[in-house]
């Protein structure tokens, strides 16, 4: 395990959670490596990447590979040990499993997959070093009432409660079943990632038990929202079951209820750089659970 001075540098760059909401300059670059750096991305997705935050894979998955997933996310939803602890958060309403974190660890399938180079080592290309798993989690969508995830960044919320410094971590969401445009997909502002949202408000303690149900603290204004997707709009993500995308930490993403019959289920895997590794919290009281932001930062091999 490698371990680092937990206390947080004496300037932060990116204050959020404040009295007020700002729009602050991002400081950090997009693609950390250099020029011409070999890897599973060509040099059109990495452009793509850089330019718009985020870029999608067709085919990362074959159709025996989506099965292989497939099965293992549908055995962990069922097993009671899941559902019984920490690590699974289920749907308010009806109690379904909304998501199950830490698969990597509870799951040899799905760490296979961490390990895979068309995975681990796009997000090394991108971030310019060696990786390690900041968060993992499958997602789950059942058709007929399964609700979405508000707008967010999910570097504000792993700076403020998970004590991130910089903006140097790579999230993959593969599809596991068919991305339509009905069920609950992905949604991204392109360009958002350029910037940093300072939010407004406080973190209550132990955010996180609400948070990863439905996210309060940390969610932009309508206005904020509004002003991001002036210049570009806003991206739905779609896909064959099997498909991949690859998004940076800052950008601005959300995904709708899915009131269809079609269940939308996702792996969803976060690789941060083993030089930024996490330090105290910039704006919670205390530091989430290790299954929600990693404290071991041993690089993926």
């Amino acid at each position: 395990m490698t371990t680092l001075h937990p206390h947080r540098p004496a300037t932060d760059l990116y204050p959020t959670r404040g009295s007020t909401e700002a729009v602050l300059p991002r400081r950090d670059p997009v693609v950390w490596s250099a020029p011409g750096t070999p890897g599973p991305l060509g040099q059109a997705g990495l452009t793509e990447f850089e330019h718009t935050g985020f870029t999608t894979v067709d085919a990362l998955l074959d159709p025996e590979e989506v099965a292989l997933h497939r099965a293992e996310l549908d055995r962990l939803v069922r097993d009671p040990a899941v559902r019984a602890d920490e690590r699974a958060v289920v749907e308010p309403a009806s109690q379904d499993i909304r998501s199950v974190f830490e698969v990597h660890r509870i799951s040899e399938v799905f760490a296979s997959l961490v390990r895979d180079e068309r995975v681990v080592g796009t997000a090394r290309q991108i971030l310019g070093s060696d990786v390690y798993v900041h968060q993992s989690r499958i997602n789950v969508k059942p058709g007929f009432g399964a609700s979405g995830f508000y707008w967010h960044s999910d570097f504000e919320t792993w700076h403020a409660e998970d004590g991130l410094p910089r903006m140097r971590a790579v999230s993959v969401s593969i599809a596991l079943t068919d991305n339509h445009a009905t069920n609950g997909s992905l949604m991204i502002i392109p360009g958002s990632h350029r910037t940093f949202l300072s939010c407004a408000g406080e973190t209550p303690q132990d955010n996180y038990k609400k948070s990863l149900r439905m996210q309060v603290a940390g969610t932009p204004s309508n206005e904020a929202i509004t002003a991001m997707s002036a210049p570009d709009g806003i991206r739905l993500i779609t896909g064959r079951a099997g498909s991949a995308t690859w998004f940076d930490c800052n950008c601005m993403h959300g995904s709708g209820d899915n009131i269809t019959p079609y269940p939308r289920s996702n792996v969803f895997l976060v690789f941060n750089s083993v030089e930024n590794t996490a330090v105290e919290p910039f704006a919670a009281p205390a530091r989430r659970p290790t299954f929600v932001g990693a404290r071991d930062f041993t690089p993926v091999r």
